[in-house]
């Protein structure tokens, strides 16, 4: 860039020759120049525009482009003064540096300084000409002209920016900026500017990483030259001197790696790419998912994801602990849009429901007994059974078998088309919905459940989620009410948090799936939703994984590193029934479902054995019969005729000689009934 003296005399001589020509304006307007738009680096951004990923081009160079309003002003001005002092007044070719080029080279007998101007150097970059014979620098100077009648000033710097080399495969300012100071140019120091301006000259001798003691001193060249000049003061050179050079290459930035794949495979003809994310909570929060795993067993995997439910933009996802991990965590596994069950995350939308439907409310009672839905017969996850408690209760300690009640009067395919509102896309298994999706039997991903919690968030309006930048939503669906969404988050509010965590009262609810092979925690507060996910992504158990232990910690946390203090909820609306049990309408006392009219009440007479449908061997005249509940005395009939009456004990053997289907019946006091079917051979 500062050499080529030997050439000069006949250059000079062969461009004022043609300057002597009549078609010299012709000349340069035939010009053939070379593409001035070059393949640069794909960049993923977040929403202030901070860099989060960037990609190489085919040939493996990072060539990020570059403008000059993109780069620290005092570095343009250090550049051309020292590179090109005319640089905004020549037409592409400075005759006073070539005619100085030329004498010190004769007076010195060798080059001291050389002639080129930015123009001719982007020329040169262009065409990858390098200083070459007499032939190439004639070239040089006839497309630094026809550029010059092309471009404006700023349009050739940025050529320059763009294309200038700094060493290894980096290309452009911007990527300059990045390896060498892990920082975009937008504000250099005096030593980095320096730096930059020396390194193009020799960009593979001068690279820091290789030899930092010949990159220092080429800086320092060029702030002797500059010293002392009107953009740079003796003091300010003197200073900038003192500064070491580091030796080390950062990395590029690879932040939300996943989201930035994700961007390039929706559009991959883009250039840039711009996202709803954060840079700063995103890094964040990929410290804290990597943290999260130390001391566990590697091949758990983590993903998290943040949302503003109240724009629907995604601020931050985190797909996995690693990108790059191996094969047991597998990293490159994005598990936020993953399908896993969700295992008891969906009970507050079936309890929302319920409460939509006239079946309960916060303070309805609730029974918490065996039951049987045809062959399904729904236990809780620790096998007991707490007889009857309040529905808020229910929901407090993720009882299944209350949820299952429910939705048995809501229905499957009622609770599906509420999911659905919400935006989510679960898939089912078996292709039909049963009443086990309540309790995990469903496929969703963890964009599936932030759509949910954003809705109860929202008072029971949906919204769309958003990671581009600028991209529009759907409208709003309805899906429940606001005085039972703001029930539900009320209930989730009062969970005790894990230990160790803030009593902050965030809203928050914990599952885990069959087999222990996904632990969960979502949890929202006035403005922001997030997620938590734990599990081998090929999906085999975790045993002891429980999503209160492992998962809702690290939710907790993802809060406290969001923000400093939750947003608070909004006050109940004005419809929300805030009473006690006493006070309830009666038929939402107790839950009792829309058959309780028909059914029995629970202290009916049962028939306890023999069991119904029960096929007996030949009794040899004996018959034993157990009742369970009901009021004494009883009466037992056999097919209608009477067996025994006014008994007054629960366990009797009777004698009944029949064979075949018999039909037993008890009666007691109250004349109320229960009747089996039985076979004897």
């Amino acid at each position: 860039m500062r050499g080529w003296g030997k050439y000069a005399l006949p250059v000079i001589a062969l461009w004022a020759a043609a300057l002597a020509r009549d078609g010299f304006d012709r000349w340069v307007v035939d010009t053939d120049l070379p593409p001035l738009i070059a393949e640069t680096s794909v960049e993923v951004r977040d929403r202030n525009g901070a860099l989060l990923r960037a990609y190489a081009v085919e040939d493996g160079l990072m060539r990020l482009g570059a403008t000059s309003q993109q780069v620290d002003q005092h570095f343009l001005d250090m550049l051309i003064a020292y590179e090109d002092k005319r640089f905004r007044s020549h037409s592409g070719v400075d005759l006073i540096a070539l005619m100085r080029a030329v004498t010190q080279a004769v007076r010195n007998g060798e080059v001291v300084s050389g002639g080129s101007t930015l123009t001719m150097q982007v020329a040169r970059l262009l065409e990858d000409s390098g200083t070459g014979r007499w032939q190439g620098k004639l070239r040089q100077i006839r497309v630094a002209l026809a550029l010059e009648h092309t471009l404006t000033k700023d349009q050739i710097l940025g050529l320059y920016l763009t294309h200038a080399p700094y060493g290894g495969n980096l290309e452009g300012i911007r990527a300059a900026t990045l390896a060498w100071f892990g920082k975009e140019p937008t504000r250099l120091t005096p030593a980095q500017a320096a730096l930059l301006i020396a390194l193009p000259q020799s960009p593979e001798a001068r690279r820091p990483d290789r030899d930092r003691l010949q990159a220092q001193s080429a800086r320092d060249r060029v702030l002797d030259l500059l010293s002392g000049s009107g953009t740079l003061t003796a003091d300010a050179a003197r200073a900038a001197k003192s500064e070491t050079v580091s030796a080390q290459r950062r990395a590029f930035p690879s932040v939300a790696a996943h989201m930035a794949d994700r961007a390039i495979n929706a559009n991959p003809d883009h250039l840039r790419h711009d996202l709803t994310l954060d840079r700063d909570l995103q890094k964040s929060l990929e410290t804290l998912a990597a943290k999260s795993l130390i001391g566990l067993e590697d091949r758990l995997s983590i993903a998290m994801l943040v949302a503003d439910h109240q724009t629907g933009e995604i601020l931050a996802s985190v797909g996995s602990a690693g990108y790059a991990l191996g094969d047991h965590r597998q990293g490159f596994v994005d598990m936020t849009r993953a399908y896993r069950s969700p295992g008891s995350t969906l009970k507050p939308l079936v309890y929302a429901m319920a409460m939509d439907e006239g079946l309960a409310h916060p303070e309805t009672l609730i029974d918490d007994r065996p039951v049987t839905f045809g062959t399904y017969a729904p236990q809780n996850f620790d096998g007991k059974f707490r007889g009857e408690l309040k529905v808020a209760e229910a929901l407090r300690q993720s009882l299944n078998i209350p949820v299952v009640l429910l939705a048995d009067q809501i229905g499957p395919a009622r609770i599906m088309s509420a999911i659905h509102k919400t935006g989510a896309t679960p898939k089912l298994p078996t292709g039909q919905a049963g009443l086990a999706i309540v309790l995990g039997g469903i496929g969703m991903s963890m964009e599936d459940l932030v759509h949910l919690y954003a809705m109860q968030a929202r008072g029971g309006n949906s919204i769309d989620l958003r990671w581009q930048l600028g991209a529009t939503s759907t409208a709003e669906r309805h899906v429940i009410s606001r005085a039972a969404a703001w029930q539900v988050s009320h209930i989730l509010s009062s969970i005790a948090p894990p230990k160790g965590a803030p009593r902050n009262r965030l809203a928050y609810k914990t599952g885990t799936s069959y087999g222990h092979r996904d632990a969960w925690a979502v949890g929202y507060d006035g403005q922001h939703v997030a997620a938590i996910w734990i599990g081998r992504p090929d999906g085999t158990p975790v045993p002891g994984a429980f999503g209160g232990e492992l998962a809702a910690p690290v939710l907790f946390e993802v809060f406290q590193r969001l923000k400093p203090a939750l947003d608070p909820p909004g006050p109940p609306p004005p419809e929300t029934l805030t009473v006690t049990s006493a006070q309830l309408p009666l038929p939402l006392q107790k839950f009792r479902g829309r058959n309780a009219v028909f059914e029995a009440a629970p202290d009916t007479p049962k028939l306890a054995f023999p069991p119904h449908g029960a096929r007996l061997a030949h009794l040899d005249g004996g018959l034993t019969v157990k009742v369970r509940d009901g009021t004494l005395p009883f009466t037992i009939l056999a097919n209608g005729t009477p067996l025994a009456t006014r008994l007054h004990q629960r366990n009797v053997d009777l004698v009944f000689e029949e064979k075949g289907a018999s039909i037993l019946t008890v009666i007691d006091a109250k004349g109320r009934s229960d009747r089996i079917e039985i076979w004897i051979d």
